[in-house]
């Protein structure tokens, strides 16, 4: 129970009276719900959004625990985030986006010992204490290349108006590569959907980021009306996990590519999207590891082995269909090298993770959401190796392995309190606990509390 109630408290302060006026929002540019009067160009807008998550897990089966293990004796944890989101047109479709943010909190065991965590909220930082940064700064363009447009509605980092439909666009600062890449409709934020790290995103590409999430760089996309091309390039961090960037641009960097098609199956729209990644950073290789501890007769350490310049590449193919208008599926499947050590995100070298969405208009709660989504993830066997002899990756590493996939099954009931403020319970059974088979399974429950709303003006300036 205290756990609840230092969520409860947490989220209290974290919530502005203001949000009375609650209105909605994300954290991902997108479109939002349509509203029943007709779209007034804004020149400027101001969001805003907290989210509070409280988890926990008890004990489980561990015969051994090696440095980077999860711990089988009951842990219970919060995490606080909180964000600005200012957009202000500078030009004729040229946009300023800002988004100061605090997190803070920490998970089970340092967040480490589950190569698919459980909360998407939790970064592995240092400290638990809520701290203030810079998310996103950047500035957006678009060139038209035709005169068709599109509506588009006030949201977070976005402005309403019109957008040119067909158009070359280019983002460039700091920013998150998961902005703009790999995105889908039921499964792509976890302060409002799935929580799963292999889940939110695809845990088979290791996208560029400091240990909060963000990079700096630059995107570029060409989007006509069922089609759109995307490609990124961003800093790499200077060490896995690291906070601080690698200066040495020409040689370490990440590379990441996206075509997607929109189309419609009757009246019910769907999505496909592949991706593809290449990376390179001052990483080590797992082969070259094992290699050097049996010449020397010791434990195998990824990290002795970094070379700035150290390729890591992969594929990803993500899935979203409409099913009926309260009903949607998804699917993604991942696939990296497998050889590089796993560096920005997380310990998958193989995904397959899929899952259903139901809006609950048939039991009267239209902004409810009841999902359930099932994760599978592996790693390459110079990987698995590297890891049953000793060897530690950057949130995994039990000491020794009996390698099996880990399995995920996360299942959630999202319910809109009142316009702004939602509060979410979310159950995930984990097995296999990083690609274990003498670790778990663990049960984790948690609570989520969500707020969000905007200020924009009235009509435009």
């Amino acid at each position: 129970m205290n756990l609840w109630k230092a969520l409860i408290a947490a989220a209290l302060v974290l919530v502005s009276p203001a949000a009375a006026s609650a209105q909605q929002t994300g954290d991902q540019p997108s479109a939002a719900a349509s509203d029943a009067s007709p779209v007034v160009p804004e020149r400027w807008n101001l969001y805003f959004q907290a989210t509070a998550i409280g988890d926990e897990h008890g004990t489980f089966y561990a015969p051994y625990t090696g440095p980077l293990s999860l711990q089988d004796y009951p842990e219970h944890d919060v995490s606080l985030t909180s964000t600005l989101f200012f957009t202000a047109l500078l030009a004729t479709n040229t946009q300023l986006v800002f988004n100061p943010e605090i997190a803070g909190g920490k998970g089970f065991s340092g967040v480490s010992g589950i190569a698919n965590p459980p909360n998407g909220e939790l970064p592995r930082v240092a400290t638990a204490t809520p701290k203030p940064y810079l998310a996103r700064l950047f500035v957006a363009h678009d060139f038209a290349l035709g005169a068709e447009q599109e509506h588009v509605e006030s949201d977070a980092n976005q402005l309403a108006g019109e957008r040119p439909m067909t158009r070359y666009s280019i983002y460039a600062g700091r920013f998150s590569l998961t902005d703009y890449f790999d995105n889908n409709e039921y499964t792509h934020d976890p302060r409002e959907q799935f929580m799963a790290w292999g889940v939110m995103y695809n845990g088979a590409w290791d996208y560029p980021a400091d240990t909060r999430g963000y990079t700096w760089g630059l995107v570029q996309e060409l989007h006509t009306q069922n089609w759109a091309f995307r490609y990124g390039i961003a800093a790499e961090p200077r060490v896995a996990n690291g906070s601080q960037f690698d200066r040495r641009l020409f040689r370490d960097h990440g590379h990441t590519g996206e075509a997607e098609r929109r189309y419609s199956l009757g009246d019910h729209a769907g999505t496909l999207r592949v991706m593809g990644f290449a990376n390179r950073a001052d990483a080590g290789t797992y082969a070259t590891a094992l290699r050097l501890a049996a010449q020397t007769g010791s434990t195998p350490d990824v990290i002795a082995t970094r070379r700035p310049g150290t390729l890591k590449y992969g594929l990803g193919v993500n899935l979203e269909q409409e099913l009926t208008h309260d009903v949607g599926v998804f699917m993604r499947l991942g696939w990296n090298d497998g050889k590089t050590e796993s560096f920005a995100f997380t310990a998958i070298d193989r995904l397959a993770t899929g899952g259903v969405s139901v809006k609950g208009t048939r039991w009267k709660r239209k902004n409810d959401v009841v999902a359930s989504s099932f994760t599978a993830s592996g790693i390459s066997g110079v990987h698995a190796l590297y890891l049953s002899r000793g060897g530690l990756d950057f949130l995994i590493g039990d000491g020794r392995l009996n390698y099996a996939p880990e399995y995920v099954w996360e299942s959630y009931y999202s319910a809109r309190v009142c316009p702004g403020l939602y509060a979410t319970f979310d159950l995930q059974h984990d097995t296999n606990l990083a690609f274990n088979h003498d670790r778990g399974p663990v049960w984790i429950p948690s609570i989520r509390l969500h707020m969000e709303f905007g200020l924009k003006p009235r009509k435009a300036d």
